[in-house]
């Protein structure tokens, strides 16, 4: 069943087909983010009272520095994606939306460098 009218379809003012893919990635992002965060939280909780070279032997195994580069990856994309649209529904100005895109996109991208550099540096 098609909602369109018909002088919508002249006008191509329907569906702009791209949201729903996004909506798709960001829900999957959560879904990835819950193991993650429940294997962070635990191993953090295991480190409260480790010292430095603990947690720095911890996050220089191969398994923990993966986890983690996924966990910082996966999180701030989920972020990006969530704010965007946040953006999208709240920010009415044509300039300001732009301006708010770019911020969010500028910031989560030296966000997760600098945070994937700190973690490569430790664990290589």
């Amino acid at each position: 069943m098609d909602m369109n009218t018909p002088i919508s379809k002249v006008r191509g003012l329907g569906s702009a087909r791209s949201g729903t893919e996004e909506w798709w990635i960001q829900k999957i992002a959560a879904v990835a983010l819950i193991p993650l965060t429940i294997w962070f939280v635990a191993s953090i909780v295991q480190m409260t009272h480790a010292d430095y070279f603990t947690v720095r032997a911890w996050l220089a195994s191969p398994v923990s520095a993966i986890l983690l580069l996924l966990y910082i990856v996966i999180g701030l994309y989920h972020l990006r994606l969530g704010l965007q649209a946040v953006v999208e529904d709240y920010v009415h100005g044509g300039g300001m939306k732009v301006f708010c895109q770019f911020s969010i996109l500028f910031g989560c991208t030296v966000i997760a460098v600098a945070s994937i550099f700190s973690v490569l540096k430790i664990a290589l």
